[in-house]
């Protein structure tokens, strides 16, 4: 009997033990639950890394750089529109060769004012100013000027022979200041005259050889023509004035002045 109690409380012992190593299995499971939360607290820290600091990162550099290479961009742009848009304005065209309608314009201006010295700064430093009465240019009569001698010639007093008048054959013995008012500004040619680029207008019975002594490949000329002054005489007081630059480049040099005009 008392062997059968024994038994019985080392029964009950057993039991009690393996209750008691049943609750220390929670506190085993507390381990995984603790295992998670620290891969929690871990993971946060390796996702956060990246992205805070990355993106961060690439946001200062980015914005700095873009800012810069616009404010290079604007910076390099900006002298090019003010060049290209400054560059339409009279005062950047001083410096430029004038077309041959803008030096002829220049020209006639100084011979209507006879200002001698810019009509001179024009003329061709080597072939000099030739003067031609007619439509004929007379290569071995017509005389020819240095820019030096034309600049004096309005108040020399000295006849010259410019060839004869047609019709008459007379000579043409003039100063120089009266042969430019009957064979060279002898019409309102600025105010009054049609004019036209390497175009005649104006046509009488005299040869009409420009294109020859001076031929289109190396020479420009501006031609100034009234179709007549005085309707009374029908058109037979028509004049014409053709101003012939050689070209130089893109520039031009006044070398010849022909005056033409109805001839019987």
């Amino acid at each position: 009997m008392y062997f059968a109690k024994k038994i019985g409380g080392l029964a009950l012992i057993a039991a009690m033990l393996w209750l008691t190593a049943c609750s220390g299995t929670p506190e085993a499971g507390t381990e995984p639950k603790q295992t998670p939360e620290h891969s929690q607290e871990q993971t946060p820290v390796q996702t956060q890394k990246p992205i805070p600091e990355q993106a961060p990162e690439q946001t200062e550099k980015q914005t700095p750089e873009q800012t810069s290479t616009a404010q290079s961009a604007a910076t390099t742009e900006s002298p090019q529109e003010t060049e290209t848009s400054s560059t339409g304005q009279p005062q950047d065209l001083e410096g430029l060769p004038p077309s041959v309608e803008e030096a002829a314009t220049t020209v006639i201006r100084s011979i209507k004012n006879k200002d001698m010295k810019q009509l001179a700064a024009w003329v061709h430093r080597d072939k000099g100013l030739r003067f031609s009465p007619y439509a004929y240019v007379d290569t071995k009569n017509d005389l020819v000027f240095t820019r030096e001698e034309l600049e004096g010639l309005m108040n020399d007093s000295t006849k010259r022979v410019w060839r004869t008048f047609a019709g008459s054959g007379d000579l043409i013995e003039l100063t120089f200041a009266d042969y430019y008012k009957r064979f060279v500004y002898d019409a309102d040619f600025i105010q009054k005259a049609e004019i036209a680029v390497n175009k005649g207008l104006g046509q009488g019975t005299t040869i009409n050889n420009l294109n020859e002594v001076y031929p289109k490949e190396q020479y420009d000329f501006v031609e100034y023509h009234i179709a007549g002054i005085d309707p009374s005489v029908e058109g037979m007081d028509w004049r014409s004035l053709r101003l012939v630059f050689e070209k130089i480049g893109e520039d031009h040099a006044l070398v010849g002045i022909i005056h033409d005009q109805w001839t019987p």
